[in-house]
């Protein structure tokens, strides 16, 4: 079947909710040997560290599982460029043919100034493999872009196809919010990303299913609050509004305007479950109760009074 013909057979079809427009056609190569290598960050050792294997490929994970000593370390002490009298020692273990030490290191040279221009999280090649005429090919690879960097990667922030983005996740970013839909009906309003991970954890140990993740960060600014309220009620799902606010840099009484802002502004028609404890915790309830909303302090009560009105 040739290209066009088996193009126009795909090109219509849905694959998780993703319409096929485009066909990607690699050429086929002859591999005689595969490895593994990637630059990544070890966050334990706070380094830059490559990762090499002469056992990788696209099996690198079993590997790992079943035999992590063939799985290479090399840290780069703080450095962005290769110190090749160091790699030295490492190539000698990956590579046995000489010369393919060193066209093997003056790529993963390449690999290691790519890492830093473009602000990676990762920079990977697999499978790195030698072809039948002895010569290095990257036969596939993938790079991770952080995120709070982009505004440093303008070429390659206007590479980013946006269809492929969740809509709410885009509109919460740009809201100053952190959003990730779920599939559960307890919808949640957090402070903090460890609290909000609490938070979840608690809903499914009380017999609930979170609806998303919602971290409204350190800012007490009430029109943050609306936005997420607007955000999660978009979700015909959640059946409750679970509100878990520490506060610390976050003032408890800016979120509780926050939430009378929003019950003027939109109309929510789920009930709302509120746990206010810390910065202006007093102030907060005050203005709560005025409103006909008691707060709890306790996080368990809260949670479990969410749950019972989401079932």
């Amino acid at each position: 079947m040739c290209l066009i013909e088996e193009f126009n057979r795909i090109k219509n079809l849905t694959i998780k909710g993703y319409r096929v427009d485009r066909l990607l056609v690699a050429k086929a190569i002859d591999i005689k040997k595969e490895y593994y290598v990637a630059v990544t960050i070890d966050n334990v050792r706070g380094d830059v560290v490559i990762i090499a294997s002469a056992d990788g490929g696209v099996d690198i994970e079993e590997t790992a599982r079943t035999a992590p000593e063939k799985i290479l370390k090399f840290y780069v002490q703080g450095q962005k460029t290769l110190d090749e009298s160091r790699w030295a020692l490492v190539a000698a273990q990956l590579f046995s043919d000489v010369r393919l030490q060193q066209s093997a290191t003056v790529i993963i040279a390449r690999l290691l100034k790519l890492f830093f221009e473009k602000d990676c999280s990762l920079a990977e090649i697999n499978p790195f493999v030698i072809n039948r005429e002895g010569n290095w090919m990257a036969a596939d690879a993938k790079i991770i872009i952080d995120d709070n960097a982009l505004f440093r990667q303008e070429k390659i922030r206007g590479l980013r196809d946006l269809q492929y983005d969740d809509a709410d996740e885009m509109e919460a970013k740009e809201e100053g919010l952190s959003f990730v839909k779920l599939e559960g009906n307890v919808g949640c309003i957090v402070n903090g990303a460890g609290l909000a991970m609490g938070t979840m954890d608690a809903i499914k140990l009380l017999g609930g299913q979170p609806a998303n993740f919602l971290d409204v960060g350190g800012s007490s600014n009430p029109e943050k609050v609306l936005s997420a309220f607007r955000i999660i009620l978009r979700n015909k799902d959640v059946k409750v509004i679970l509100m878990n606010i520490f506060g610390g840099i976050t003032r408890c009484d800016d979120i509780a305007n926050g939430i009378l802002a929003a019950r003027r502004r939109i109309k929510i028609p789920v009930p709302l479950v509120v746990r206010l404890t810390g910065t202006n915790e007093r102030e907060a309830k005050e203005i709560l109760s005025k409103s006909g909303l008691t707060p709890f302090t306790s996080m368990r009560q809260a949670v479990t009074e969410a749950v019972k009105l989401a079932k």
